[in-house]
């Protein structure tokens, strides 16, 4: 016999709210206030190339090589703008810190439509929330500052976890928290690796959101996927009773 459903975990970037504006655009408009005159579309690209080598030369904020979230993303920030032609030291260190704390503001962030509600609906079934997310340490003030962190009753972050998805042992660490077994625990998020597979992995009921039709994974069952967050409240029911 399965055990009822108790928790909920989530993932909360491209899942619960999204970037509000391009990285190109944010970062050049730090950079205008500073007297600066950048493309956006020059600093967008610069930035991938920047994100792609700290990302592979740092996995996971670089917590391994004596790193951590604010370091890691500064040294994107230098690195971007470096290749964008702004070599002041002082200027690059003052944007980058700038924008560090710019990205905890509800501002720079926009909330799904149907994630407020969705959150809602899972608490009115009873069910306990938690947040599971390759994120850094800023994650509770954002989610403060949209509006959402008192739905939830821990998070996990891979910067805090020492651990990022797709390593199961992230979930390991939210299970602990939860105190109950995998199958009475359900995770959303919108990776197909780092969410949907890994959570099953480990025995939780992993659901994949795909709001725009991307995924055409044909091993994932048409009760897995979601095309919404509204439609995530019956999908739950069926694992209550």
């Amino acid at each position: 016999m399965r055990a009822p459903l108790r928790w909920v975990l989530w993932d909360v970037k491209d899942t619960l709210l999204k970037v509000r504006a391009s990285v190109g655009e944010q970062y050049c408009k730090e950079a205008e206030r500073m007297g600066l005159s950048l493309s956006p579309v020059e600093v967008e690209a610069a930035f991938r190339q920047a994100h792609r080598r700290y990302s592979s030369r740092y996995p996971n904020y670089g917590i391994t090589q004596g790193l951590n979230g604010k370091t890691w993303w500064t040294g994107v920030v230098r690195d971007t703008l470096s290749q964008c032609r702004v070599q002041d030291p002082a200027l690059l260190d003052t944007a980058a810190n700038n924008l560090y704390y710019n990205f905890c503001n509800a501002e720079n962030w926009e909330v799904f439509p149907d994630s407020q509600k969705a959150l809602e609906s899972c608490s009115s079934l009873g069910l306990k929330l938690g947040v599971v997310s390759n994120f850094d340490s800023r994650l509770e003030a954002i989610l403060r500052s949209c509006g959402l962190l008192s739905h939830f009753s821990f998070l996990v972050t891979s910067e805090e976890a020492g651990v990022a998805k797709p390593s199961p042992v992230i979930f390991d660490q939210a299970l602990q928290k939860c105190g109950v077994p995998a199958d009475s625990v359900a995770h959303i998020g919108d990776h197909y690796v780092k969410d949907y597979l890994t959570s099953r992995s480990v025995g939780i009921h992993g659901f994949l959101i795909d709001r725009h039709n991307e995924h055409n994974q044909p091993d994932i069952p048409q009760e897995h996927r979601l095309s919404s967050l509204e439609e995530l409240p019956s999908r739950l029911q069926q694992h209550l009773d």
